[in-house]
């Protein structure tokens, strides 16, 4: 599963062309990996990022956004608890970011509410789904670096559930880890 997300990845997540420049949304300019860690479940996490065409600024920071599409898989321990048990995620979130110092800061600190699709159902030795069809939401705080600042690691608070659509709803908490890197 890691080798067919990495070959996805690889092939869509391609360095622009010329004439690209014409449309500089509808490509993606950012690839990342993230791990993450629950009580019972861990996750690995690949994805691609769309920035918004626009920033505004506000006091004495900016604000941006971007569109994120992840696809995941997380690892637990199986009901009976001696066997493994994986899930695969499919994300989409849209993401709004702040930055001090009028968007010249290195510093930034994001928040977003996105939707997710849980296959097979969530189930771990203290927690059970009861939907597939859930919502993503994260804060993080990260910093870029490199030369050019093409390179960013951030620290993650991601919660998953259904938003009390249908119970049980016991939503998972990871705490996650992001390298970030882009190719514009």
């Amino acid at each position: 599963m890691v080798m067919a997300c990495a070959a996805v990845l690889a092939t869509v997540a391609r360095p622009g062309h010329a004439g690209d420049e014409a449309s500089p949304g509808w490509h993606p300019q950012v690839g990342f990996v993230q791990a993450g860690w629950a009580k019972e479940t861990r996750s690995f996490t690949l994805g691609l990022v769309w920035p918004w065409q626009r920033a505004w600024r506000m006091g004495d920071g900016q604000w941006s956004g971007y569109w994120e599409l992840a696809l995941g898989r997380w690892s637990t321990s199986g009901v009976d608890g001696r066997d493994r048990a994986w899930v695969t995620q499919a994300a989409v979130t849209p993401v709004f970011r702040y930055r001090p110092a009028g968007g010249r800061s290195p510093w930034f600190f994001e928040a977003g509410v996105g939707l997710a699709v849980l296959s097979p159902i969530y189930r771990s030795p203290s927690k059970r789904f009861s939907t597939a069809f859930n919502f993503g939401d994260h804060l993080a705080l990260g910093r870029n670096f490199g030369a050019r600042g093409q390179y960013e690691l951030s620290l993650r608070y991601q919660h998953f559930s259904n938003g009390g659509v249908k119970h049980p709803n016991p939503g998972e908490d990871f705490v996650q880890l992001r390298l970030a890197w882009s190719w514009r």
